[in-house]
């Protein structure tokens, strides 16, 4: 069982968005080429929903600016400008993705006092989501994740869906994917591979 998850597509990651990545729209026809010819049994798409004044925001410590350090339930922080707001054109999906194609979508970052870049459970491992249950319940062997940002929330889903999906083999597509920094990405390349996530190319993904 082969599923494909979609991470954090939205207008809030893309250009023109409130935390946007450069170049962030091109990850939408990578994404609906890999919907179309992938060969998925199940797609899943992860969905940014903050609510107004979420303690990642810079905007609700008056000492701090977007991108500064801070501290959020007692631990750094990064702090980022308002973004993907709930029920916000900011929070939607990119208008282009093939979100009809979706069969589950997880929303996160729900709690405002807290932050949470994996679509599997919050920052802090205080809750999980319905993800995993949701893929396990699927019997899913294999995992694809591709979307925004690489070294964020890619990174923390990939890293967690090694531990919490014990026994699938989780791959990202590095073509549908874009970071925010080149160092960030580095890292996040690292962590990846130590963790045992496969990064792959978009023919792997799709001929495998």
């Amino acid at each position: 069982m082969k599923a494909l998850l979609l991470v954090d597509i939205q207008n809030g990651f893309c250009p023109g968005g409130n935390l946007a990545v450069a170049d962030g729209d091109a990850v939408v026809p990578v994404a609906n080429l890999l919907i179309r010819d992938g060969g998925y049994d199940i797609i899943a798409a992860s969905q940014d929903w903050h609510p107004e004044g979420h303690g990642s925001f810079a905007s609700v410590h008056p000492d701090k600016k977007p991108f500064d350090m801070g501290e959020l339930d007692g631990k750094p922080q990064v702090m980022w400008p308002d973004h993907c707001v709930q029920n916000t054109e900011d929070a939607a999906f990119h208008p282009d993705l093939d979100i009809a194609a979706v069969d589950y979508i997880q929303r996160k970052g729900e709690n405002p006092e807290i932050d949470s870049y994996s679509a599997f459970r919050d920052n802090e491992h205080h809750a999980v989501t319905g993800l995993a249950d949701y893929l396990k319940q699927k019997g899913v062997t294999t995992l694809d994740i591709t979307g925004l940002a690489l070294d964020f929330c890619v990174r923390f889903t990939a890293v967690d869906a090694r531990e919490m999906l014990p026994g699938v083999t989780v791959r990202v597509i590095l073509e549908g994917c874009r970071g925010i920094s080149e160092d960030g990405v580095e890292a996040a390349l690292a962590e990846m591979r130590e963790a045992g996530v496969e990064l792959i190319d978009l023919r792997t993904a799709i001929e495998d």
